[in-house]
């Protein structure tokens, strides 16, 4: 689920708890958008923990592409310091 679902589903919620003034026998609509609103906050933290962790995973990525770039152009300098310690050194 994206930040933007989270948030629709909020909106819907919030709309359903406190604008509704309509009365069914079948169903609760300020319970419904109790339901709604908590699904939705759920949703929006679990979208923007989701996208820091893309973020991050981009940011691995761009580094091993970064380090892989420095040592085919043979420089004299050193390499960048990795921010892990493989198990094995390269060959």
């Amino acid at each position: 689920m994206t930040a933007a679902a989270g948030l629709a589903l909020m909106i819907v919620g919030a709309v359903l708890r406190y604008a509704v003034t309509w009365r069914f026998a079948w169903v609760d609509l300020p319970v419904l958008g109790n339901i709604l609103l908590v699904g939705g906050f759920a949703g929006l933290l679990l979208g923007l923990v989701l996208a820091r962790s893309r973020r991050r995973l981009a940011l691995a990525v761009e580094r091993a592409r970064d380090s892989a770039t420095w040592s085919a152009s043979g420089s004299d300098a050193y390499p960048p310091e990795p921010y892990y310690r493989d198990q094995y050194p390269p060959h």
